[in-house]
């Protein structure tokens, strides 16, 4: 039997720790691939160009405008090849859009990666980054270039906006990220939008709150830095109570975040834009991070991920 050459692509979720709208204004965010989630790409050389993921099954060229960030990855990743072979992609997802995930990013780095490899080419980084970007311009209009560097690389993020993203390592022994979905659309513009008028109804303590936020995620790198989970669980909290101040919470968050620190969580917090979206919790063992996975579905969480936070190579 004759086998089929095909190329295969991968991509991991993206979590935001810390950070959340108060890096729109300048201050800084951490985010880190969280590969609990993730994205495989199959391409096979087809008769037509095709695709077949969960929300559309056919030619790319009746695409749905949703996925036309898809597209454009796949036109130009052939295009820095020199390429105009047709392909047939299956993409399977275990990350759900918009939770504040980077599931258009992962999408589209397991596409580009999947073209990569079944002609096995070896790309750079920036070959990498620039089909990316393209791609997502497309999905969001003016991306910050987080989603992209944290769905394909294997480190934390630091990031300021308008500045060049900084990798540093982290190798948190015995502590499990805990992720919970709310099963609630993230409302990040809404969010953005209600953060930006309460700056016009009392600019004062808002931009106290947004400084305290950015004084938090340098507490947050350091804690990482230093090993001490016990640390960065109270900049989670305090991050938490900040952002509920900001009204970017929402009664499914806070209800799981109670679960979770009922169950012995270190510290738990909302991450992405808010009002939905998802939940991460951080524990100090695997049992306890499993009680808390349990309690977060008890709860109303419809999916839910552990991550261990430990370099497994250091």
């Amino acid at each position: 039997m004759k086998t089929i050459k095909q190329g295969i692509g991968k991509a991991a979720g993206k979590i935001i720790l810390i950070g959340e709208h108060s890096v729109v204004y300048g201050e800084p965010a951490i985010a880190f691939p969280f590969p609990a989630a993730h994205v495989t790409t199959t391409a096979v050389p087809s008769d037509t160009m095709t695709i077949d993921c969960s929300y559309y099954s056919g030619p790319i060229s009746h695409i749905p405008a949703t996925l036309k960030n898809i597209r454009e990855a796949i036109t130009q990743t052939l295009n820095v090849l020199k390429k105009k072979e047709f392909f047939s992609f299956t993409i399977t997802s275990t990350i759900p859009p918009e939770r504040g995930m980077g599931s258009s990013a992962a999408v589209a780095v397991s596409v580009i990666r999947s073209i990569f490899d079944y002609y096995g080419y070896t790309y750079t980084p920036e070959e990498l980054t620039e089909l990316i970007n393209h791609s997502e311009k497309i999905a969001h209009g003016n991306p910050s270039g987080i989603d992209g560097a944290a769905v394909s690389g294997s480190q934390p993020l630091f990031f300021i906006k308008g500045q060049p993203l900084q990798t540093f390592p982290m190798n948190l022994k015995n502590t499990f990220l805990i992720v919970a979905d709310t099963g609630i659309k993230g409302q990040t513009r809404v969010a953005v939008q209600d953060v930006a008028h309460l700056f016009e109804l009392n600019n004062k303590e808002t931009s106290t709150h947004i400084q305290k936020l950015g004084e938090l995620t340098l507490e947050s790198r350091n804690a990482i830095l230093e090993e001490n989970s016990q640390l960065l669980g109270q900049t989670m909290d305090q991050a938490q109570k900040i952002l509920s101040e900001l009204t970017v919470s929402h009664p499914a968050i806070d209800r799981l975040i109670q679960a979770a620190k009922i169950q012995g969580a270190l510290g738990a917090k909302l991450t992405g834009g808010g009002r939905g979206g998802c939940v991460i919790a951080l524990a100090d063992s695997q049992e306890t991070a499993e009680k808390i996975a349990s309690s977060f579905k008890e709860n109303g969480a419809v999916t839910t991920w552990i991550q261990s936070l430990e370099d497994e190579q250091a």
